[in-house]
C-alpha cells in the first residue's frame, strides 16, 4: 500500500490540473478572452512557414470586419416581395 500511496497522489494532481485547464478552457471560449492573441500567435507562425497564409490572414480579418448592410425602411421585406409576385402573376 506505500509504494501506491505516490502513484494515486501523482494521478490526483494530474485529474485536478486538467479539470482545472478544462474549466479554464470553457472560461475562454465563452467569454471570447484569448481570441486576438491566439489568432496573431497563429498567424505569426503561419507566415512563417506558409508564405500565402499572410494574404489569407489579412483576407480573413478583412471579412470578419465587414458587416451586412442593413435593410431601408423604405425596402419590403423579402417575404412580401414574393408574395406581390405570386399575386401579380397567379
Amino acid at each position: 500500500m506505500d509504494a501506491l500511496l505516490p502513484l494515486l497522489v501523482v494521478v490526483g494532481c494530474l485529474a485536478v490540473v486538467m479539470g482545472f485547464f478544462g474549466r479554464l478552457a470553457l472560461l475562454v471560449r465563452r467569454r471570447g478572452s484569448a481570441g486576438s492573441a491566439i489568432t496573431s500567435a497563429m498567424a505569426s507562425y503561419d507566415e512563417a512557414f506558409r508564405v500565402t497564409a499572410h494574404e489569407a490572414h489579412y483576407e480573413i480579418q478583412a471579412a470578419a470586419e465587414r458587416q451586412l448592410p442593413l435593410p431601408s425602411p423604405d425596402d419590403p421585406a423579402p417575404g412580401v416581395a414574393a408574395a406581390r409576385l405570386s399575386v401579380n402573376f397567379g
